[in-house]
């Protein structure tokens, strides 16, 4: 599970990254609301901590931005203790919060509860690195960037995913795909959408971490969380 801390206080900060390291979390900490702009659109997280108030900006806007790209989990820390600021934050799409000075493991309980709900009702939510597939509906994003893909493609990826940690030889994967549209899938056609898929989602196509060759057996995804 990756977790987004921006909080500026450097005290607050080291001790809530290791607390959550200590949980099993990893833990990304920055202290401006660029440094948290620039995270989010280098990366996907589980669930995010944010500070309203930051030296060159607010945790509001952080978390309107966050939402715009996916339905990841807020918590904000917040030592303004007043119905307005704490409304606010729930109406722009926080889950919970947090008033400052607290206890961490108050916080850590609010966290699990929160990861729990989400757990509950995004069970189809798969993430893999930087790329997350909302199977219930059938889009996948990059660091939060939706990615189009053809109908053949999503299939290969979905019989990919379905089959995690299995290596799966190429007539496996075209018995996967055979009846998408109606199309005839070769072999040589196999090839031709296993690069196209790796163009789209890896960051370096020439050496995939995603979708990995096995060589003389076939291909493997790597490894996913489910959340």
């Amino acid at each position: 599970m990756r977790i987004l801390v921006a909080e500026d206080d450097k005290a607050i900060a080291m001790g809530l990254e290791y607390s959550l390291n200590c949980e099993g979390y990893e833990v990304c900490i920055v202290g401006t609301m660029k440094e948290a702009m620039g995270a989010i659109n280098g990366q996907a997280f589980d669930l995010a901590i944010l500070d309203i108030t930051l030296p060159d900006g607010s945790g509001y806007e952080i978390c309107r931005q966050i939402k715009a790209k996916s339905d990841t989990p807020i918590i904000f820390l917040t030592a303004l203790d007043d119905e307005v600021n704490v409304v606010l934050g729930l109406d722009i799409g926080a889950d919970d919060y947090i008033v400052k000075p607290f206890r961490v493991r108050e916080l850590l309980s609010r966290i699990k509860t929160v990861l729990r709900r989400y757990g509950t009702s995004n069970k189809s939510f798969i993430r893999i690195g930087n790329i997350s597939i909302n199977t219930a509906k059938a889009i996948v994003y990059k660091n939060g960037e939706e990615v189009i893909l053809t109908a053949l493609e999503y299939k290969l990826l979905l019989t990919l995913l379905h089959n995690e940690g299995k290596i799966l030889s190429r007539a496996q994967l075209l018995e996967g795909i055979w009846d998408i549209a109606g199309d005839f899938v070769n072999d040589n056609t196999l090839t031709v959408y296993i690069k196209r898929l790796r163009d789209k989602l890896e960051d370096d196509p020439a050496d995939p971490q995603i979708i990995k060759t096995v060589r003389g057996l076939g291909y493997r995804i790597g490894k996913t969380d489910e959340v």
